[in-house]
């Protein structure tokens, strides 16, 4: 790859603000954000082991100029590092670079680099057009009537999207899309012009903000105020091309912009200065990656093709390839996706910040106190803060609890799960006239509601257009009442489709339709729920085929509390019923198939599925037979769900576990002092919740096995931890400790392991530790002490206390086994050990 031209900033002295370990996560999504060539001729170790300046060397001068400018920016705002991607921009709007001549496409750019005139461009994909001055009275300006009246139309289109994303909060429609739109080339200014990609895919959850952003791109893309240029910009719905046969690419965009029908071919003239947003790409249910549909990609615009062969076509650059590609997509179709775009530039969205959030939740309840109690709640659950990402999840969050609050009621409940606040929202929408009962038809409403809800989880999709609403049966009249309280919404960009007002009411919906019973109600191909059905919704065959299944299955465990579906039934006036509580057990905890704590990702999931329940009863049921956990803890909710099952479990022998930082905030000096007074806080709340899983050492006394390691703890969680060890009635037999925080963890272990009968075998890695070893003297010359086998590797010590040890070694009556492997001892302690060794009062049989 050529050098790269010379950078619009300074990278080295930004990349030289980084710590090692900012530094590191800096090249980690570097490399993902980075599917094209760029990096590719580059070898992995030269860049991982680079400092940051020789990582800006290695950009500078082997990487193209615009592309580094690019990706920097986007990793440092990713990193939350804006102070950087300030200063770079500031930096690149004031850097003047050598003028180029001005080309509409990569091949005009490369006639220019030649010193040609460009060809002017009126062909279109092969076919004359029939009158090129049109082409260029309708783009510049002369005749603009019809493009301000689709762009009056579109305008209208993002305001009413964004009162269904943000409800009472039109006005701030720029607040939540500026931060991605610095990302995205061709709507940020700052963005020097250059070849950048021509497909940007925006991914993320559902409810994000993608479809708005794509819609206020497009707004910006026509609003050009300059009278020489009129760009075009066209939105193809994934849920629209699910549903069309054979068509030109033409007629698709005549129904998106029936405005433009007449100019098209002008339009498309210029195919540079048209925006071509394909939103939902997750709604197109197509097999991209078997290679079917490529033998009949082409690139003429008027021939009729399959729908989904044209969006191939557009997708792999066969058709306009100088056109600006814009596609929306969730995280469970990007890997389709990427087998289908040329080199795009992927934008992830993340919705809400907690800034973001915070000011919401003190928008919508007006009371400061109360709103701030409200976030706080909301936030303490770490599973339902991600959540909230999304605006619709806040609007609902917002909407019922400040209904708890002003009937005094408490509403811890409501943020304890995901399946607590949807049901309160859902019961809340509905809740009769005091003195009043459910109203009439409502019961059969909501099963058509849970039916649609469920149909839509097994098909894969969160929109409902008319066809699917006669394949099931259900009635417009039944949804009504669910349109006017906001729980649906009617879509008239997707040909009126309907939607929920987040993907995770549709995954509640599907759920509660188990609880209400199908009363043999099914679609057309596969029953949705029917004996059996359990079973299949929770299989991992079925899971790892439809990622909609999991959440599913949360809410399913959520709904198997009696006193939450007593609540459902109440407020809709319809009979329910849990007997679907032991196929739960049988098909998710005794399943031979699921195996449910034989890894560490199956043992997270069905922590949580249980925890979702709330269920005590059958936590203690599905935990009576677990003897081996491992927990990889690594945000305060795994610790909230493992906490709440494993209190209950009785025969445990083996535990694994692991910490991720973040978890435990107490010790983490590298904020500052408020964000420490935080962290402090979070550990008060986190706390007790560590007590509750650390009291397995009181109720397993067949536990022999533990082992701790890649984990970041606190000082007070340490203390806790060596206080239930040393005061719990179990047996302990093999301990290891590897690579753990704070540093005085492990002399910490060694105090509390001091005359424990039952332990006999010991590994200590990690953290070089130089007071360590004199606490190990005391744990092996301790009367009590059955130790054989222990292991050490990066201790550090001085020769006096290796010297210490070697006594201690003639000492112990148990030690046969020091594994001292990858520990540089200097020859005298070397040799000291090596004396003991042969000393016939020890009884040390190996030494490595």
């Amino acid at each position: 790859m050529e050098p790269s031209a010379q950078l619009g900033f300074s990278l080295q002295p930004l990349l030289e603000q980084l710590s090692q370990d900012e530094l590191s996560q800096f090249k980690s999504l570097l490399r993902s954000l980075s599917p094209q060539e760029e990096l590719q001729h580059i070898p992995v170790t030269e860049v991982e082991e680079a400092d940051g300046k020789q990582l800006a060397e290695i950009l500078t001068n082997r990487c193209p100029s615009h592309w580094v400018e690019m990706v920097t920016i986007q990793v440092f705002d990713k990193m939350n590092r804006t102070d950087l991607s300030e200063r770079a921009k500031d930096e690149l709007m004031g850097f003047t670079r050598t003028p180029e001549p001005k080309c509409a496409n990569l091949e005009e750019t490369q006639q220019c680099a030649e010193g040609k005139e460009p060809v002017a461009l009126t062909q279109v994909q092969g076919e004359d057009v029939p009158n090129p001055e049109a082409a260029k009275e309708v783009l510049e300006g002369e005749n603009p009537g019809k493009q301000d009246k689709y762009r009056s139309v579109l305008k209208e289109k993002v305001q009413q999207i964004w009162k269904n994303f943000w409800p009472g909060a039109s006005e701030n429609i720029h607040m939540v899309t500026q931060r991605y739109e610095t990302q995205i080339p061709f709507c940020n200014p700052k963005m020097l012009g250059g070849p950048f990609p021509h497909t940007v895919v925006l991914h993320g959850p559902a409810g994000v903000g993608k479809t708005t952003l794509a819609k206020k791109c497009m707004l910006d893309w026509t609003q050009d105020s300059l009278a020489q240029t009129r760009p075009v910009a066209f939105c193809l719905s994934g849920k629209v091309l699910s549903r069309k046969g054979t068509c030109s690419f033409a007629e698709l965009l005549a129904e998106s912009a029936p405005d433009l029908q007449h100019a098209l071919p002008q339009v498309l003239a210029q195919a540079h200065k048209l925006l071509l947003v394909i939103d939902a790409f997750e709604e197109l249910r197509v097999p991209w990656g078997t290679g079917v549909l490529a033998h009949d990609l082409g690139g003429d615009w008027r021939t009729r093709r399959p729908a989904q062969v044209l969006l191939g076509s557009l997708l792999k650059r066969k058709l306009f390839p100088t056109a600006n590609l814009l596609v929306t997509t969730r995280p469970e179709a990007l890997r389709e996706l990427r087998l289908l775009v040329q080199q795009p530039l992927l934008v992830e969205m993340e919705g809400l910040s907690e800034r973001d959030r915070r000011v919401y939740f003190l928008r919508h309840l007006g009371e400061e106190a109360q709103a701030l109690r409200a976030f706080q709640l909301m936030r303490s659950n770490a599973a339902l803060f991600r959540m909230g990402a999304a605006p619709a999840v806040c609007w609902m969050a917002c909407t019922c609890l400040r209904l708890q609050m002003a009937e005094g009621a408490d509403p811890r409940p409501t943020c304890q799960t995901a399946t607590s606040l949807l049901l309160h929202f859902l019961c809340s929408r509905f809740a009769p006239a005091r003195g009043q009962g459910p109203g009439l038809h409502l019961a059969a409403a909501l099963q058509a509601l849970c039916l649609l809800a469920a149909e839509g989880t097994w098909a894969q999709t969160s929109a409902f257009d008319g066809l699917d609403l006669r394949r099931l049966g259900v009635h417009e009249s039944d949804l009504r009442p669910f349109l006017d309280r906001g729980i649906l919404q009617k879509d008239r960009d997707t040909g009126g489709c309907y939607r929920f007002i987040h993907l995770s009411v549709q995954h509640f919906l599907a759920a509660a339709l188990c609880v209400l019973g199908s009363e043999g109600r099914q679609d057309a191909g596969n029953p949705v729920w029917h004996a059996g059905g359990v079973q299949r919704l929770l299989s991992k065959e079925e899971g790892l085929k439809n990622p909609h299944l999991a959440p599913v299955g949360r809410f399913l465990f959520g709904l198997a509390n009696e006193k939450r579906a007593r609540e459902l039934g109440t407020t809709f006036g319809c009979p329910v019923s849990t007997e679907f509580k032991r196929e739960l057990l049988e098909s998710t905890v005794r399943s031979p198939e699921h195996r449910p704590f034989s890894s560490v990702t199956d043992t997270k999931e069905t922590l949580y599925c249980l925890y979702e329940s709330q269920e005590e009863q059958l936590v203690k049921e599905a935990m009576a037979q677990v003897t081996e956990v491992s927990l990889h803890l690594e945000d305060t909710s795994d610790l909230v769900h493992a906490s709440f099952c494993l209190k209950h479990c009785d025969r445990l022998q083996k535990m694994w576990l692991r910490v991720a930082k973040g978890t435990f905030l107490e010790n983490d000096t590298a904020w500052g002092s408020e964000a420490q007074a935080d962290g402090f806080r979070n550990d008060q709340y986190v706390l007790p919740f560590w007590m509750d899983l650390l009291s397995v050492f009181d109720s397993n006394k067949s536990l022999v096995f533990l082992d701790i390691s890649q984990s970041f703890l606190s000082t007070s969680s340490v203390k806790l931890l060596c206080e239930k060890i040393d005061s719990a009635p179990h047996n302990l037999q093999k301990v290891v400790l590897k690579n753990t925080f704070p540093a005085d963890t492990y002399r910490n272990f060694c105090v509390v392991f001091c005359g424990h009968e039952t332990l006999t075998h010991l590994t200590l890695q990690g953290n070089d530790q130089s007071d360590m070893l004199p606490v190990l003297c005391e744990i092996l010359t301790h009367p009590r002490c059955n130790l054989q086998y222990l292991r050490l590797v990066s201790c550090s010590a001085v020769p006096q206390q290796w010297a210490h040890l070697s006594c201690s070694l003639r000492i112990s009556q148990s030690l046969t086994c020091l594994n001292l492997t990858g520990i540089e001892l200097l020859e005298e302690s070397a040799k000291l050990l090596c004396t003991s060794l042969r000393h016939p009062k020890c009884f040390l049989q190996r030494l490595s």
